[in-house]
Parts: C-alpha cells; sequence; structure tokens
C-alpha cells in the first residue's frame, strides 16, 4: 500500500522553472518505483520520467530530456521534479503514481497501481 501526495504546480512564464514533490507514505514494500505523468485538456495521460526508489535509475520522455530532472530523498520518501525551460505546451495536471512490482515499459500508466491527486502546472505569459 501506498499513499502518495503531489504539490509544487503553480503559474510560471515560459522559459521559467518549477519544482513538483511526490512524498510518499504508508509505504509496506521495499522496492518500489515512482513516475510522474502529465494530463492536458482533452489529450491522454503521458508518461513523462520515472525512476527507480531502490538504485535511482531513471528514464524521460523525449519531449523533456534536457529540461525536466528527476531524483529522490529516500530519506524524505520524496520524489522530484525540477521542470526547467517550461513551455506552453508543458501546461498538464501532473500526477505522480508508484509501481511495487516489476516494470516493463516505465512510462506506460496501467503499469502504476497507485496514484495521487495531481497538481496543475500552467507555463502562460
Amino acid at each position: 500500500q501506498v499513499r502518495l501526495v503531489e504539490s509544487g504546480g503553480g503559474l510560471v512564464q515560459p522559459g521559467g522553472s518549477l519544482r513538483l514533490s511526490c512524498e510518499a507514505s504508508e509505504v509496506t514494500v521495499d522496492y518500489y518505483a515512482i513516475g510522474w505523468f502529465r494530463q492536458a485538456p482533452g489529450k491522454e495521460r503521458e508518461g513523462v520520467s520515472y525512476i527507480s526508489i531502490s538504485d535511482g535509475s531513471n528514464y524521460y520522455t523525449d519531449s523533456v530530456k534536457g529540461r525536466f530532472t528527476i531524483s529522490r530523498d529516500n530519506a524524505k520518501n520524496t520524489v522530484y521534479l525540477q521542470m526547467n525551460s517550461l513551455k506552453p505546451e508543458d501546461t498538464a495536471i501532473y500526477y505522480c503514481a508508484a509501481n511495487t512490482g516489476v516494470i516493463a515499459y516505465p512510462l506506460d500508466p496501467y503499469e502504476y497501481e497507485y496514484w495521487g491527486q495531481g497538481t496543475q502546472v500552467t507555463v502562460s505569459s
């Protein structure tokens, strides 16, 4: 069982930065992975990034490579998504999700069992 709470969203101008946080609680397993996803109005949920809590291995979708950085603080049970050089097309609700098993496709939302409530990111001038 994993409970997730996201924070850090907001309104930012193009080219600006935001840092999202995903705090996990009620974790009853030794291994899990966290994925960040986003969903814009009228679009499907899209995988953005993934990190393994145990070894820190990570993965990004092509559209955010070089701009977003995922990291973890195991002592705080928190995963961060640092988002730089934000673009209007990054506007979406961002969700973090947890997988406690084996992941075949890290950016596939169907691989994840537990979801946070989401945080809105709006990039606009």
